[in-house]
Parts: C-alpha cells; sequence; structure tokens
C-alpha cells in the first residue's frame, strides 16, 4: 500500500508541473500577442503622423493646371559673375496657339535663415507664336541666395497658370585662369650682368 501510495503521489506532482509548464507557455504567448499589438499599432500612428505632416508640408496642387503641356522650358546652370548670380532660361512655345504676358515664377532660398522667396521674372519677347522661343533672366546677389528653381510658368492678363514641361538648359562655362607673369629681380647684379662672366670672374666656392 505504501508503494501505490508513494506512486500516486507522484502523478499528481508531475501531472501538477505539467499544467503550471501549460499555464506559463499561455501567459508568455498572450504577453507576446499584446506586445507585438501595441507595437503595430503605435507603428501604423506613427506612419500616419509623418503622412499628415508631409501632407501639411506640401503645397497646394489645385492651381496646377491640366491638360497637355504648352511650353518647354530649359533652366540654365547659374552663373556666378561680379558678386552676382545669374539665373536664366529658355521658354519655347509648343502649342498652336499664342501665348502672350508669359511670367516665369522662379523660387529662391536665402542664405540667412533658409526662407523662400517665389520672384517673377518676364519672358523677353512677352508674348511667343508657336514655335517660338524667349527667354528669361534674373540678377541677384550670391552671398544672399543659396539655391533658385523653377516652379511655375504664367501667362495672360490674369496670370493663369501654364501646363509646361522642363529641362537641363546651358551649361556654366568653364572659369578661365588668366596667366600671371611674376617678374623676380636678380640680387648682386649689375645693369642685367650676370654675377660671374667673363669679363668679371668670380670664384665660385
Amino acid at each position: 500500500m505504501l508503494t501505490d501510495s508513494t506512486h500516486t503521489e507522484l502523478l499528481v506532482e508531475e501531472k501538477r508541473s505539467t499544467g503550471r509548464k501549460l499555464v506559463a507557455v499561455v501567459c508568455a504567448l498572450s504577453v507576446t500577442a499584446i506586445v507585438f499589438a501595441g507595437y503595430t499599432y503605435l507603428r501604423k500612428r506613427t506612419a500616419q503622423q509623418r503622412l499628415a505632416a508631409t501632407a501639411a508640408l506640401a503645397p497646394a496642387t489645385s492651381d496646377i493646371p491640366k491638360g497637355p503641356a504648352k511650353a518647354h522650358i530649359l533652366v540654365d546652370e547659374a552663373l556666378l559673375k561680379g558678386g552676382q548670380t545669374i539665373i536664366g532660361g529658355t521658354v519655347r512655345n509648343i502649342s498652336t496657339e499664342r501665348l502672350s504676358g508669359l511670367t516665369v515664377l522662379l523660387e529662391l532660398r536665402r542664405r540667412k535663415d533658409g526662407s523662400l522667396e517665389q520672384i517673377p521674372v518676364a519672358v523677353d519677347p512677352n508674348t511667343l507664336e508657336p514655335d517660338q522661343e524667349g527667354r528669361y533672366s534674373l540678377i541677384r546677389p550670391a552671398q544672399q541666395y543659396i539655391s533658385a528653381r523653377l516652379v511655375g510658368l504664367k501667362a495672360g492678363e490674369n496670370a493663369a497658370p501654364v501646363a509646361y514641361t522642363t529641362a537641363s538648359g546651358q551649361k556654366r562655362p568653364p572659369e578661365r585662369l588668366e596667366p600671371k607673369i611674376v617678374t623676380i629681380p636678380r640680387s648682386g647684379s649689375r645693369g642685367g650682368e650676370f654675377l660671374n662672366s667673363p669679363e668679371n670672374p668670380a670664384r665660385v666656392p
């Protein structure tokens, strides 16, 4: 009887131990699932906040014209000259209609505080017939701005936005280094003569 009682107690202890392990496994899985769900929720919420912030910073697109492009704009590389920055390019009328009152809109970033400034620049000539082109140019102090980009094209009396395409224009010409001739006077010479000559021999140490 003692042996049977001991065997029964061992079986009970094994069942209790197995039950505790199962409970521990279930608890661990539950905690892992809760942590994973929380991480997924926070990640999704952060992504939504980033998208909302990006949308708030993005410029409004309601004034972007629809339909085929009517002009093709070439943007030349900025040219530095005498402390001034020259920003310019070419506008070509690629439509079948006349485009008048053309104005290119440039956005410049200030060097001091990084703020943006939009400047309208008239196209010369101001009216372009089909397949005709004109130029635009803007001069600003180089020390005041760090960058410039094309942001729009407007035409007509109401300055209505015009659809356009863009591409790189003329490259900045390479800088030319002017040669400088430096004349070094000869020390100890008389009248341009060599210090050691047949008429004036000298001993060389």
